[in-house]
């Protein structure tokens, strides 16, 4: 793949711009969508990356962007918009690849050249020579894995000690801005919590339950879980939740979505496992779905909850880290690690007869990749003219 500064993508003719078009004093934006050419591509940096990159070119400020890929490494699928690109290449894969990333990222900016770099992951630079952006997903290894995360601590050790160097850290959610203070030491000062959201295609879909019928042999009610199932996702607690709603419900089915993940157990008997599926079948899914239950111990923002609620599923929870801001009162929250309580909720929840659900259309409006474009878009300038974020702690901006 061959990558150059300076040469603009295709551009789209459908988006409402912004009025950044006319703007010349906007700031240049080395934005890193690297995790869109790995496996990352799949889990929720490669959503946050296609949304916001999305959101950004909806809010007219693509011609301002240049993407950082990886040369050695296919190009990605890419929205069409008027942002450049560049190629880095790495040698080091894994645990060393952060201190290489350290030394060898300086050079690409000093290179490059940006007003601003923008960094959607852990991998930032030793020594930036322009002010450094850097979206906070979660501090997962460090809130809540524990030792039994210490290969995890290990891989992104450097990241976490660098982020506190960060302009402005963009935190996802304010649990996870609070993490950011406690476990990596950044400033208050420096921290700003905007959300993120699920992508339009995520509405009630007509006819989803007739389409899952016949893709699935599925019927409409079940409960669904999307997601790795993994070890911090709780799959004992999801099995008992399920069990104890279907005492309340006979005959009640517990469908699964998503990648198993390395830590998911090798059989959740009786279950329905679907593995991966298409986007709009997973839209079909949430749309005729009993209730999204969701036995996660800790997210730093929790999109599978919203994606719920934008397709008008209800969503059964604990209360625990993000969820109950994302969440709010578009489901119900029950004690953490309560498994019989969660089960209790699914199946209360899967009982209502209104679909699809107001309550959860509505929490979900709260939720927009423009809304999260034209704040990140904020952060952007107030760094290129050297001023703090300076936000009142527990204020996200949205």
């Amino acid at each position: 793949m061959c990558l150059s500064v300076g040469v603009p993508r295709g551009r789209s003719t459908d988006l409402l711009r912004a009025s950044y078009d006319a703007k010349d004093l906007a700031p240049s934006v080395l934005l890193d969508v690297r995790p869109l050419q790995g496996p990352s591509a799949k889990r929720g940096v490669g959503t946050y990356a296609t949304g916001l990159l999305k959101g950004l070119i909806a809010e007219g400020f693509d011609s301002n962007l240049t993407l950082l890929l990886d040369a050695g490494l296919s190009e990605p699928d890419l929205p069409a918009g008027r942002y450049k690109l560049a190629g880095s290449r790495r040698r080091y894969k894994g645990n060393f690849a952060a201190y290489e990333e350290a030394v060898a990222l300086g050079r690409d900016l000093e290179r490059i050249r940006p007003d601003v770099y923008h960094a959607i992951d852990l991998r930032l630079p030793g020594r930036s020579p322009c002010p450094l952006v850097v979206t906070l997903h979660d501090l997962i290894p460090w809130s809540f894995g524990g030792s039994r995360m210490w290969g995890e601590r290990t891989r992104y050790w450097l990241g976490r000690r660098l982020l506190k160097r960060a302009d402005v850290v963009l935190a996802v959610s304010q649990a996870t801005a609070d993490d950011a203070i406690r476990h990596a030491g950044v400033a208050g000062s420096r921290i700003k919590v905007i959300h993120e959201a699920a992508d339009p295609i995520f509405a009630p879909a007509p006819n989803a339950a007739e389409r899952v019928r016949r893709k699935f042999d599925i019927e409409a009610g079940y409960l669904l879980f999307v997601g790795a199932l993994d070890a911090r996702k709780d799959p004992k607690a999801l099995l008992r939740a399920w069990s104890v709603a279907k005492e309340t419900t006979p005959g009640l089915m517990l469908v699964l979505v998503g990648e198993p993940g390395q830590q998911a157990p090798q059989q959740m008997p009786g279950a329905s496992v679907l593995g991966h599926v298409a986007e709009q079948e997973l839209v079909d899914l949430y749309t005729v779905a009993g209730c999204l239950v969701f036995p996660s111990r800790y997210e730093g923002f929790g999109l599978p909850c919203v994606e719920a609620l934008a397709c008008g599923s209800p969503v059964a929870a604990y209360k625990n880290s993000s969820l109950p801001e994302v969440v709010d009162g578009a489901g119900e929250l029950v004690a953490d690690g309560d498994a019989e309580a969660l089960g209790r909720a699914a199946a209360r929840l899967a009982a209502i007869a209104e679909r699809p659900w107001p309550p959860g259309i509505e929490r979900a409006k709260s939720f927009s990749w423009r809304k999260t474009a034209r704040a990140t878009i904020s952060a952007y300038e107030s760094v290129a003219r050297g001023r703090s974020v300076d936000l009142p702690r527990g204020t996200p901006s949205e």
